[in-house]
């Protein structure tokens, strides 16, 4: 029988707890919200997948490679939980991957791969929107409705001081130290960063001020590594909105280009709302 690939035991960190109160990162509003506690960001959980994945597709995974995840359970600040990945088949190049909590509790699961990024678990998915008039939340979005263009440069200082203080799961040396491309590389909470945060400009008007969190996250490189100290443009999109009976939630999409308009990563995200947060539904759920 073929042995699962697995990381190591990880007890991850919540560092957005210090975000203050309104994040499903604070530990009153997540209780609030029916939480154990102020939930792990999904971008942290992810940094736990590239030492796996390096084992897996080796360095191409940071050029042209692809992780995609729908999280399904949420954890809190500590608790232990660790990567699995099957090994990969003669001439495939995806696997499925997924993490679980120290219990067995599934986290998150999806798939991981080199080259083509189009059969990922994510890309998979269905995006034909639901009726926005149906929303209450996310009403005003609608599927190609652009949440900006950006020029930025990626500032080492917030990855540095993570990898500093121990705080990112299962580092490499290359999100501090140079790596076989020059410069540190980025780990998978720096590039969401990046291309999470500049689209919720775009995207904080019409989400309000009802709770988010995180449902799914994928990034692929085409012309990676997504590298520190560099410039980049930014590029974001809606691609359909929808529901679930707990949230609302929109789909979207960055992408990232260098000086030679390459396109060097892109991330697809869901990003969804609570309705229990919000106003338009506490008076009638």
């Amino acid at each position: 029988m073929t042995e699962v690939i697995t990381g190591p035991l990880w007890a991850a960190r919540n560092w957005s707890a210090d975000g203050g109160a309104g994040s499903i990162h604070d530990d009153e509003t997540a209780a609030e919200l029916g939480f154990r506690g102020g939930t792990v960001a999904g971008d942290v959980h992810m940094n736990q997948f590239p030492p796996v994945l390096l084992k897996i597709f080796g360095n191409a995974w940071f050029e042209r490679g692809n992780l995609s995840l729908s999280f399904k359970n949420a954890t809190i600040d500590l608790e232990r939980v660790q990567v699995f990945a099957w090994p990969r088949k003669p001439g495939e190049d995806s696997v499925r991957v997924w993490m679980e909590r120290e219990d067995g509790l599934l986290v998150a699961t999806g798939t991981a791969s080199v080259g083509d990024h189009s059969v990922s678990e994510l890309r998979s998915k269905d995006y034909r929107p639901c009726d926005p008039s149906d929303l209450r939340i996310l009403h005003r979005l609608q599927p190609g409705m652009s949440l900006g263009t950006y020029e930025v440069t990626t500032d080492p200082t917030k990855q540095f001081h993570r990898f500093d203080t121990h705080v990112i799961s299962d580092p490499l040396d290359w999100y501090r130290h140079a790596s076989p491309w020059g410069a540190p590389v980025s780990a998978p909470c720096t590039v969401i960063e990046y291309l999470w945060a500049y689209p919720m400009q775009g995207l904080t008007p019409y989400t309000g001020d009802s709770v988010g969190l995180f449902g799914a996250i994928e990034i692929g490189f085409d012309h990676g590594p997504f590298l520190l100290n560099q410039a980049y443009r930014l590029e974001s999109k809606v691609l359909c909105v929808g529901q679930s009976p707990q949230t609302e939630y929109v789909w979207y999409e960055t992408q990232a280009f260098n000086r030679d308009n390459k396109r060097v990563v892109s991330m697809l995200m869901q990003s969804r709302v609570m309705k229990a947060s919000s106003a338009e539904y506490t008076n009638t759920l």
